[in-house]
């Protein structure tokens, strides 16, 4: 069964170094926290809200050794003028036998805003 597992978090600037540390730290902790395995990710999904276009949050995967042929897609968040700002948003498509309520959700810096009743992190 394919799962989606989620995760955000914002950064306080718009530059290369801060995009791609956070993402990692994000995926890092959605990772460890699901125990997954780069075998089982089908995709994931990254979204960026608008002020957020420095870098490609993407490269942050790369970084993680094991996860070189796991594929990856960035794209813009729908601008809702009330949205949280400066904010990366993760979907991870992974097989498990892990049923819905079992998925540990990451929300950090912030982002728990967006999800307070999924907000299941040990963070």
């Amino acid at each position: 069964m394919i799962r989606g597992v989620r995760g955000a978090i914002t950064v306080k600037e718009d530059n290369d170094g801060e995009i791609v540390s956070a993402t990692e730290r994000l995926l890092r902790q959605m990772i460890q926290e699901n125990q997954i395995s780069s075998n089982d990710v089908a995709s994931i999904f990254i979204s960026v809200t608008e002020d957020v276009s420095a870098t490609f949050p993407a490269k942050a995967v790369r970084l993680i050794e094991g996860w070189t042929y796991v594929p990856v897609m960035c794209m813009t968040e729908i601008p809702v003028p009330s949205g949280l700002k400066k904010c990366i948003r993760v979907m991870m498509h992974v097989n498990t036998s892990r049923v819905q309520e079992e998925i540990i959700h990451t929300y950090l810096d912030g982002a728990e805003v967006l999800r307070p009743d999924l907000h299941t992190s040990k963070n």
